[in-house]
């Protein structure tokens, strides 16, 4: 069976973050870091990827192609950076401790510098992105979401 946009655009882009980064875990996002309480199935740290939305429009028809009706579209995707932070990073920590508990943002800036401007197929464009926030916890796991739009072409 033919993979689809979607698994296609996943394999290729955890294949490149596996080589692009030291990430420990990269999967495509089921609810690692949301359903299993305070023993998440992952290795630290770690890369979680959510096709979050698309939007198509019609692009005329091609008759060789299957589906015939061709489209354009965007695709958001987000990227789930995560590290278990188990050091002190008060002002008066050691200079080691301080640096290994701020980790989680070169780790950001490694996926980011991986990403931006990486087409994953021929029918796509490169990830730009366009968003960032903080997912505040109380388990000691420190966790951003990245968003990157992808434009996809004659799908």
């Amino acid at each position: 069976m033919k993979q689809s946009i979607e698994e296609q655009i996943l394999e290729k882009t955890i294949n490149h973050l596996t080589h692009h980064t030291t990430a420990q875990y990269i999967d495509e996002d089921w609810g690692q870091l949301s359903d299993y309480g305070q023993n998440p199935p992952v290795k630290w740290f770690c890369i979680l990827i959510d096709i979050s939305a698309a939007n198509y429009s019609d692009i005329g028809r091609d008759r060789k192609e299957c589906p015939a009706n061709r489209q354009q579209g965007t695709g958001i995707f987000t990227f789930t950076i995560a590290d278990l932070k188990l050091t002190n990073s008060s002002a008066k920590a050691p200079a080691l401790q301080k640096e290994k508990s701020r980790s989680i943002h070169a780790y950001k800036e490694m996926v980011h510098e991986a990403l931006q401007g990486f087409a994953p197929t021929e029918t796509t464009g490169g990830f730009v992105r366009t968003g960032m926030r903080k997912i505040k916890r109380d388990d000691g796991i420190q966790q951003y979401q990245i968003t990157y739009t992808l434009g996809l072409n004659n799908v």
